[in-house]
């Protein structure tokens, strides 16, 4: 019999932030539980810690400059090939609820700075890009806010290999697609309240993006996904129990800003909050985040990395932690549909996110180019149908990467991923453990913006071994060493010191491997040369 897929998605949410990654303090019972019946993955990071790239390589197997959506504001091509493609063609049926992010989300132009022709040259207007995908058409804005506005707008389907789409894109409770819809046609006097602009502010709290929502706990996004999660398994259930499926339930929290609705959100006290850690020597990128933030000139209300206080790090990780509890109440409400349905028995459930946040760490607030263990370290569990829920989880230190999860599903239904596929399957079709067999772990990022002391955006290549932590920027002025084992806060700096460039070298030979392994491979050749 063909396994099911659950799959829990959430977004920006360390590995740390879980019961059962060691946190004493926020309340993840059913999210332990979902590791204590099978794999807690220690050593799992992402291909690019940032939202649309990582999503693409998750659905993919591919790294983001393969792929195509190398950062955010680039759509994921509509010719890509994703797991769910693949298990549709082997008879699965499959659907996305909640958030997506394979496409644009936002209507704003691209902060990249347009491309500059030198004087006396024409421009190739008709031609503008070295590929004709036509990645302006309306297809690829079936994500936008923008469209959503039109009430006859939806899907083109299936979407990425997803049969069934609901969609809920955006953050906190500004979300839009099927749940403001939803919203709208049940709570209309609510859906007129949400977002900033109508959010109370907390007088005991000076943390920016952060807000009493309107919306009670039945009616705030997680809620909704994963009630439509619910409704999706108990339809299945009740009109083709025996076709098996894959669905992602997708959660846009505990992505900023944060506004985690009723008892949630002073669940946790901020003078609870545990430390952040904090260089000693500062990185020049820290300086630079400081002397912004002191200077007045830092934008907190937006989306890009910033200096927090102490106290703003305090309460924002407090409603934090209430987000990830709403969470993880919601998976309790759908583990129990699942065992209500008799589904459970044949289910492989999976939770994971698409990237971490920096969370305090190292002077810094959400995501950019530092590559530290809170922001690239994911949470990865794989839980198995015959796990036992009181039992003892296994806990895995094999380095594994977002490229993984693609094969990973693939080879436990007993399919192999397409060529061009670059991730290692982590499991057998029977459900036992497979070794990655990697010795590093490959991460990209590619920034639209100039900033952090850098003039030019930011690109950054990263390499993680099972010891160190090395940094590549296209400023070859910067980078970064962090040996992991004797300094896994990542507070000193190796790069520029005479006694670790052997070390340097060595890991600079083996990220040039890792860019060799991870170059294009599909289409195979056509012809015999």
């Amino acid at each position: 019999m063909k396994p099911n897929f659950l799959i829990f998605v959430t977004d920006q949410h360390r590995a740390d932030h879980l019961g059962c990654y060691g946190n004493k303090i926020v309340k993840t019972p059913h999210i332990d539980a979902l590791a204590r019946r099978g794999y807690r993955f220690d050593r799992a990071y992402v291909a690019n810690p940032v939202c649309m790239p990582n999503r693409g390589s998750m659905m993919t197997g591919r790294m983001p400059t393969v792929h195509g959506a190398r950062g955010n504001g680039i759509p994921l091509p509509l010719d890509a090939v994703t797991f769910a493609d693949v298990l549709s063609e082997f008879g699965y049926r499959t659907a996305l609820i909640g958030k997506c992010h394979l496409q644009n989300m936002e209507d704003g132009v691209a902060l990249l700075p347009p491309q500059q022709i030198d004087a006396g040259l024409a421009s190739p207007s008709g031609h503008p890009e070295a590929t004709r995908d036509p990645r302006a058409s309306a297809l690829y804005e079936q994500e936008m806010k923008g469209s959503w506005a039109d009430p006859a707008h939806g899907f083109t389907l299936p979407y990425y290999g997803f049969q069934d789409m609901v969609l809920c894109n955006g953050h906190g409770d500004e979300c839009f697609g099927d749940y403001a819809r939803w919203l709208q046609a049940h709570h209309p006097d609510v859906a007129a309240r949400v977002g900033r602009e109508h959010g109370t502010r907390d007088p005991a709290y000076c943390a920016p993006q952060a807000w009493h929502t309107p919306l009670n706990e039945d009616q705030y996004t997680t809620h909704f996904i994963a009630e439509q999660t619910c409704d999706w398994l108990r339809e299945h259930h009740e009109t083709q129990p025996e076709q098996p499926f894959a669905v992602m339930c997708s959660f846009p929290d505990p992505h900023h800003p944060w506004t985690p609705p009723g008892k949630y959100w002073d669940m946790y006290d901020p003078q609870h909050m545990p430390e952040s850690p904090q260089a000693a020597e500062r990185t020049s990128m820290e300086h630079w985040l400081i002397a912004e933030r002191d200077a007045g000139k830092a934008n907190k209300e937006g989306p890009r990395i910033f200096a927090p206080t102490v106290r703003e790090v305090r309460e924002i990780m407090a409603l934090t932690y209430g987000m990830i509890t709403n969470i993880d109440d919601r998976i309790g409400m759908v583990m129990q549909t699942l065992q209500d349905c008799g589904a459970a028995d044949n289910t492989v459930v999976i939770f994971v996110s698409d990237h971490g946040d920096l969370m305090g760490d190292h002077n810094a607030m959400l995501k950019g180019p530092m590559h530290y263990q809170g922001l690239v370290r994911v949470p990865f569990i794989w839980s198995e149908p015959c796990g036992d829920p009181g039992g003892q989880m296994v806990v895995r230190d094999d380095l594994v990467s977002s490229i993984d999860l693609a094969s990973t599903i693939l080879r436990r239904a007993g399919i192999s991923p397409p060529n061009g596929n670059q991730g290692m399957a982590l499991f057998e079709p029977n459900g036992q453990p497979r070794p990655s067999g990697r010795s590093g772990v490959l991460i990209e990022e590619n920034q639209q913006r100039a900033y952090l002391g850098f003039d030019k955006p930011v690109q950054v290549r990263t390499l993680v071994t099972a010891t160190h932590r090395m940094s590549v920027f296209n400023d070859d002025a910067y980078g970064e060493l962090y040996d992991l084992v004797a300094d896994p806060h990542e507070m000193h700096n190796l790069w520029g010191l005479v006694e670790h460039q052997a070390v340097r070298c060595e890991l600079l030979d083996a990220m040039i491997r890792q860019l060799i392994a991870h170059s294009e491979a599909s289409p195979r050749p056509t012809r015999v040369a």
